[in-house]
């Protein structure tokens, strides 16, 4: 999903919904692919090829052992790299220091490798665990936005069953009215 062009496009309006919803939610990125016990390096097949397992990987970590704000730059600064260079070791060190992520001696490194490669174990592993997450929710297309466990909206090269809209107020009304279901608050300002 890293490579993904529509994953790519809700990256890029979620950057926009984030600032206006962040004290509401849990973000998190999970990505399509399929196990293949016959594929050495990752043991899945990425839709995008084997840089994009790579990158998806390198996400993963960053996800796992940073804040999340730190974890969002370090998508977006893969982002603005150009897909085709997402799951690159030099992209992914270079935007770990722009994320000011000390990649060496962290426990991202250790994750996805401590040369940037994508390739670390517990980085293959946290990708296995992601490609359940997405079959658990009966995900097949990336984009599909998920909120407190209900499918949304997709982009699929177009928007489609995005009953509520696919606008940034769109999903910050939508987020909003969750979090008052959940937690019994007035409803936010949009």
């Amino acid at each position: 999903m890293s490579r993904c062009p529509d994953a790519l496009l809700c990256e890029a309006l979620f950057d926009k919904v984030i600032p206006r919803v962040a004290d509401k939610i849990d973000l998190s990125l999970a990505y399509v692919a399929r196990l293949n016990s016959s594929e050495p390096e990752f043991g899945a097949t990425c839709r995008h090829g084997r840089d994009e397992c790579a990158g998806n990987v390198q996400q993963l970590c960053v996800a796992k052992y940073t804040p999340t704000k730190t974890w969002w730059e370090f998508v977006m600064c893969q982002n603005y790299q150009g897909k085709e260079k997402i799951g690159s070791p030099d992209v992914a060190l270079k935007c770990a220091r722009a994320a000011r992520i000390d990649w060496e001696t962290s426990e991202v490194g250790q994750c996805a490798g401590l040369d940037g490669s994508g390739t670390g174990e517990e980085g293959v592993q946290l990708l296995h665990e992601s490609i359940k997450v997405i079959q658990t929710l009966g995900v097949v297309n990336s984009c599909t936005v998920v909120i407190n466990g209900e499918k949304v909206c997709v982009h699929d090269e177009t928007w489609k069953d995005c009953e509520n809209g696919h606008e940034v107020h769109d999903f910050v009304k939508q987020i909003n009215a969750e979090y008052q279901k959940l937690n019994g608050n007035p409803p936010a300002l949009e």
